[in-house]
Order: structure tokens, then C-alpha cells, then sequence
């Protein structure tokens, strides 16, 4: 009899049972209690060699040729448990779309991202299954072919990964949160589990995993689909180091360099980065969440994940404002003495909505170095400095505005900071 000693895989899904799932309840918000619409299973959906189990969520708002969301579950998860602890539902109430949860019905409840059957398209396992309940959706509703699209977390967005490799004609975008490159957990062994990658030790060049992905479906010459990367930057199920390895297989199979065309903080402890275009619909997005384990998606996150999918229809989180549209303005002014000096910042909020969970960027001249501040946290002390809001100004509302300010030293140059961006939106200097 094997246990969690000896059974890697049954070690890491206890560490999800006891970790990642009540966190997960408690994050999550559930579809809104108004709503009919209901959790159905689905029998006899098409070829399904590893045994799936479909749900289909269906809102009541459905619109006309629906796009689809595959949405899957971490180890130990389900379907209905993914459905019930993620916002993917009440997100398809606001936008009308269809949600697919797969769920796994062997011991371990984690997807096959290891066997050669899964990591080959057409070959077998669950990558068949799934996307045989994409065929149904798109037969019994009509939904749109165009806009159908994939996420999860952990062992589901390790499936993200595949089903992006193997079905690249199939699927328009993924969003994968806490996984590892396509092809990092293969094995020959029938082992599902492979702590070389889980431990961030498998390191390829960006042509090698892109070659992985490509021959997974050889042959096929069309658009691939797009990518969206979330990772904790202290994972220790699923290593940090995955992530880089990720964007170097996602930026390759785009043809792009791993030289981001952007880089910005739309939260205080998110970093994101785009490569191949600055907009919403990068073809490779990545945010790396600050001091974050393995348990990194969050309540709020979902929203970015259909802005980037396209799916709110101009609402949600929305478009990132290009740099320069004038949605904040920054006044800065300094008091100097032999080598010190005070500095007081108002930012404003000149758009049409709250600003949330604020963080300020700017520059410092070059010989200051912030000592003190008040009504906002500053790191590092000189340079560029990220101001982070105090739990009572969190939110600037439209028209509103905060000020904050800092005591530094400096060497000679006493003036103000430049260079301000507020959530990643360049802003006016007043």
C-alpha cells in the first residue's frame, strides 16, 4: 500500500486539501444567490478516454452564439467544488458567456499533464475528454468557435498549458495560475507527479519548450492562441522558477523575445509584464504576485482573467488606460535645507472611477534617499520609489484626492520627483 511517504503525489494533493482549498473558500465569491441558473452534469458528452465527469454552467443572461470558458480545478478539487469557490460563474452572469468545469474522477482528483497520451493531441487521457465537452457546448448552444477559451489553477492550469499545446485551432486564450511550462511534468513512469519540475529544476532554452508545444501538434502552421501567467513569487509547491520557464515557452511559440514591450504594477504587489504588444490583449501576459505562495489566485483576479479573454464587453476591471490619457494628476513640491528636505504629493483621480488598492511610481533626483514618509509606505528608498497606500486611503474616488509625503536626504539637489504613474497609468504632473 502506498501513502503519503512514499507517494509524492498523494503528499502534495494532501498539502492542496489542507491549503489551497479552505483559502480558496474563503477568497471566492459565489454565483449571486438571484440567479436560476443552476450546475448541470453532462452524460454521454462525446469521447471521453480518462473518464471525465462535465458540468456545464449556462446563466440566465446567455447571449446569443455564447463564447465558452473551460474553467479547471486544482488537485483534490472538482468541478462543482471550482464552480461553487471561483467568480467564474457570476462572471458569466454579468457577461453571458458559457463556463465548462471538468472534473477528475481519479484518486489523486489532479489532471494528467504527464502521460505521453496527454502531451500529444488526439493521443488520449483527459486532454480528449475536454475537449469533448467544448464540441458539445458548441453543438447544443452555438456557441461562437472564435471565443472559446481556458483556465485553472495548479493541476488545472498545468492542463491550461496542454490544452493551449494541443488544441492551438480550438482555443482563442489561457489564463494559467500557478502551473509549469507544457511537457515540464512527462514522464514514461506512469507517475503523474515529477518532482524535478515541481522543484523548478527542469531549465530549457525558449526555443526547446517552444519545440515541445509545437511538436505536440506537428504540422500545424495557424495563429496560436494567447497566454495569461500568474504565479506567487514564494510558491514552494509548484516553484517560482516555473514561471520564468513559462514565459520563455509562451514568448517562443509567439515568435517574440523575452524582452518585455511593457512592464507596470496595477496592484502594489503584482508585477506584469507583456510581451508583443502593450495593450489588454498581449499575446503573452505574466504577473508575478509578491510574497505569495502557492494559493496565489484571489478574489478579484477572475476579472482580470476575462478583461485579458476580452469577454466583459467594455466593463469589469476594463481596459488598461494608454499611458498619458490624463486619468490621474500628481503635484509635487519639495522644502530643501543644507541636505535634507521635505516632499508633498497630492495625486488626483481624474477619471470616471475608483481607483483601487493604489500604488504610485515615481523617480527620485539622483542623490536623495527617502528616510520617513507619511500616509503611504516607499521602497526602495531612492530611485524609483513605489508609494504604497495606508489602509485609510486605499481608494481615491473620482474627483477625489490623497496626499502623502516623505522626509529624505540628499546631496545637492533638492527638487521635486518626476515621472508618476499611478496603477501602472501614467498621470499628469500638476
Amino acid at each position: 500500500m502506498t501513502n503519503e511517504r512514499t507517494n509524492p503525489l498523494a503528499r502534495v494533493a494532501g498539502i492542496l486539501a489542507a491549503t489551497v482549498l479552505p483559502l480558496m473558500a474563503a477568497l471566492f465569491l459565489a454565483p449571486p444567490a438571484a440567479s436560476a441558473a443552476t450546475l448541470t452534469e453532462i452524460d454521454d458528452f462525446g469521447s471521453n478516454p480518462s473518464d471525465l465527469r462535465m458540468f456545464l454552467y449556462v446563466p440566465d443572461s446567455v447571449v446569443e452564439e455564447p463564447p465558452i470558458l473551460v474553467a479547471q480545478h486544482w488537485c483534490t478539487g472538482t468541478g462543482p467544488v471550482f464552480h461553487a469557490n471561483t467568480e467564474y460563474a457570476a462572471l458569466a452572469d454579468q457577461h453571458g458567456f458559457i463556463v465548462v468545469y471538468p472534473s477528475v474522477t481519479r484518486s489523486s482528483q489532479c489532471f494528467d499533464v504527464s502521460s505521453p497520451e496527454a502531451l500529444r493531441r488526439d493521443g488520449g487521457s483527459d486532454p480528449v475528454g475536454i475537449r469533448s465537452m467544448v464540441d458539445y457546448t458548441v453543438r447544443t448552444h452555438g456557441a461562437d468557435t472564435e471565443r472559446i477559451f481556458v483556465t485553472g489553477v495548479s493541476s488545472g492550469a498545468m492542463m491550461t498549458n496542454v490544452m493551449l499545446a494541443n488544441y492551438p485551432d480550438v482555443f482563442a486564450a489561457g489564463s494559467a495560475f500557478a502551473g509549469v511550462p507544457f511537457g515540464c511534468f512527462a514522464t514514461s513512469d506512469g507517475s503523474g507527479w515529477n518532482n524535478e519540475c515541481s522543484n523548478g529544476r527542469i531549465d530549457h532554452t525558449p526555443q526547446e519548450w517552444g519545440d515541445l508545444v509545437r511538436d505536440s501538434y506537428p504540422g500545424y502552421a495557424g495563429p496560436r492562441p494567447r497566454m495569461q501567467l500568474w504565479h506567487g513569487s514564494e510558491d514552494d509547491v509548484l516553484h517560482y522558477a516555473n514561471f520564468n520557464e513559462e514565459i520563455e515557452q509562451w514568448t517562443n511559440v509567439h515568435g517574440l523575445g523575452t524582452d518585455p514591450a511593457a512592464t507596470d504594477r496595477p496592484r502594489s504587489h503584482w508585477e506584469r509584464t507583456r510581451y508583443g504588444s502593450t495593450g489588454d490583449q498581449a499575446p503573452v501576459e505574466a504577473i508575478s504576485v509578491e510574497g505569495v505562495g502557492h494559493n496565489v489566485i484571489t478574489s478579484g483576479m477572475a476579472a482580470h482573467v476575462i478583461t485579458f479573454f476580452g469577454l466583459d464587453q467594455g466593463t469589469g476591471p476594463g481596459p488598461d488606460p494608454d499611458p498619458g490619457e490624463g486619468d490621474c494628476r500628481v503635484t509635487a513640491s519639495t522644502n530643501g535645507w543644507n541636505t535634507g528636505l521635505t516632499a508633498a504629493l497630492t495625486i488626483t483621480n481624474t477619471g470616471d472611477t475608483p481607483v483601487e488598492d493604489w500604488s504610485l511610481e515615481f523617480t527620485l533626483p539622483e542623490g536623495q534617499s527617502i528616510g520617513s514618509g507619511w500616509n503611504a509606505t516607499y521602497s526602495p528608498s531612492s530611485g524609483t520609489v513605489v508609494a504604497t497606500h495606508a489602509a485609510h486611503n486605499a481608494t481615491i474616488a473620482p474627483g477625489a484626492e490623497v496626499g502623502i509625503g516623505y522626509q529624505a536626504s540628499h546631496t545637492g539637489d533638492a527638487g521635486a520627483p518626476t515621472g508618476f504613474t499611478l496603477n501602472g497609468t501614467e498621470c499628469t504632473a500638476g
